[in-house]
């Protein structure tokens, strides 16, 4: 079975600009995909390339095995844009009837299911609705007709961290029944949630695709040792891996690349009292493909 989505050499220019460098991308079939990068690093165009908004300027995409210029191609995917635009007066019953037409038409009752999921009033005008309730419509179109790929833009954007984790579980479940999801986030602990891979974009170039428990490996991590005396800092400054070390009183903090094994290997020959372990920081990681 071929991949959910492939990109070869997918380059889109602006004249001077280049937003999206010779991409090569792979992600597979029932697979959740962090697309990971800030504001301006080509997300949002690579999803467009993806979508056929924009033509590249070379290169190719597939989507399904297939080209996304073709109609029966984009009828199998769910697209959440980063701005949903429609018209005010429609109420959001008739903004879903209208997009569920261009796509054959949405199941009513899963229509009726995940409105009642996101708590959305189906009979307001879209032009009285908050920006999170604007969204909720957004993510509803694009979930309503059980698409086999989700291409997905910020789209915990606006919603509340409640309504963010049901977003989130709820892309876990559709994962889990085949679909695949590629997201595009700069939000590294939602991808870190429920991705398996991510890829990193930096102006507009993959710099970085792994499975995320090896981002996680490269994190940073911190280990505070209370022992059984006055904490030395030097005992541990020229540890392999150890990139800051701090004593306090009878602690030492020490900062941590990599492994732990020899720390934890010079910390076994003191009288350690209590080990305490800091939650990884993988935003530090992430901030490292960009250095």
């Amino acid at each position: 079975m071929s991949a959910a989505i492939v990109t070869s050499g997918l380059t889109k220019r602006f004249g001077r600009v280049t937003a999206v460098d010779g991409l090569d991308l792979q992600v597979e079939r029932g697979e959740i995909f962090g697309f990971l990068g800030p504001n301006g690093a080509g997300k949002t165009t690579t999803i467009r390339l993806l979508m056929d908004i924009l033509r590249p300027t070379s290169g190719s995409v597939e989507v399904l095995g297939a080209s996304p210029t073709q109609p029966a191609t984009r009828a199998c995917v769910g697209f959440l844009p980063a701005d949903l635009h429609i018209e005010p007066r429609y109420t959001a019953r008739e903004a879903l009837a209208f997009l569920g037409a261009l796509r054959g038409g949405f199941d009513e009752a899963e229509v009726r299911r995940l409105l009642e999921r996101f708590d959305l009033d189906p009979g307001r005008p879209f032009g009285e609705l908050s920006s999170g309730n604007r969204r909720k419509v957004g993510v509803v179109q694009a979930l309503a007709g059980k698409p086999d790929v989700l291409i997905l833009d910020e789209p915990t954007s606006g919603l509340d961290p409640l309504l963010q984790h049901e977003l989130l579980s709820l892309l876990q479940e559709r994962a889990a029944e085949g679909a695949t999801v590629f997201l595009s986030s700069h939000v590294l602990p939602e991808v870190e949630r429920i991705a398996s891979r991510a890829g990193v974009l930096r102006d507009g170039r993959l710099v970085w695709v792994g499975r995320i428990h090896d981002l996680r490996a490269r994190a940073r991590q911190r280990i505070d040792l209370h022992l059984d005396g006055r904490a030395d800092a030097e005992l541990f400054r020229d540890i392999p891996g150890v990139s800051a070390v701090e004593a306090t009183g009878n602690v030492v903090s020490v900062t941590i690349e990599g492994p732990v094994d020899g720390v934890l290997k010079q910390a076994a020959q003191l009288s350690v009292q209590r080990v305490v372990s800091h939650e990884t920081d993988l935003e530090d990681a992430f901030l490292d493909w960009y250095r």
